[in-house]
């Protein structure tokens, strides 16, 4: 129905999350009816973001530095990490302005269903970022699902010899359901009750 060229397009954005046809078709017309400027502006961000952003050195989070935002603010309680499974979580968290200590982002979860284990984590990155710079809480803020509940389980027995005080995020998240999708005040909640492990 389209010229083959719209029709690839269409193609790509529809295999962006949350993008169906319609929503591809009106991109596509958009970048059809603005100035040729306006396109090459947005190719030249995804390739700036593909080629630039990385993973911070200290928390894996994402960063256009050796170091992210959080782990260079000085202001931070260094005695506190939270232990996130993606980088959408911590941004989630860091959104209810309540959390002030430091992070670590996990890259997933373990999910045998998935062929990722313990050993597909950095939970012995973490635990070395524990021991070095003598961390006396970690707030695990996983997802509560059963993959979430699987590596908060696993984290806690390799932590739990270092001898400091293990929490979990608290009230307010259901199980079954994502850090990334609950509101502030249920976020906020949450870090506010986690309970101990």
């Amino acid at each position: 129905m389209y010229p083959k060229l719209i029709e690839e397009l269409i193609e790509h954005f529809v295999k962006l999350p949350g993008i169906g046809r319609r929503s591809a078709e009106r991109i596509v017309f958009w970048l059809l009816t603005n100035p040729q400027g306006s396109a090459a502006e947005l190719s030249n961000s995804i390739m700036n973001l593909k080629q630039n952003l990385r993973f911070c050195r200290e928390c894996k989070n994402l960063s256009e530095a050796e170091l992210c935002r959080v782990c260079v603010d000085q202001n931070r309680d260094r005695a506190i990490i939270c232990v996130v499974e993606e980088h959408k979580h911590l941004i989630a968290i860091e959104r209810t302005g309540t959390y002030k200590g430091i992070y670590f982002v996990l890259l997933g979860a373990i999910s045998p269903a998935e062929g990722r284990g313990p050993d597909d984590l950095k939970i012995h990155e973490l635990r070395d970022r524990i021991i070095a710079e003598q961390i006396k809480e970690v707030v695990i803020a996983t997802d509560p699902d059963t993959e979430g509940e699987m590596t908060a389980l696993h984290i806690t027995n390799e932590l739990r010899s270092l001898g400091i005080k293990i929490s979990r995020i608290g009230l307010g998240i259901p199980v079954g359901s994502s850090v990334e999708y609950a509101d502030l005040s249920t976020l906020t909640m949450s870090m506010a009750t986690r309970r101990e492990l």
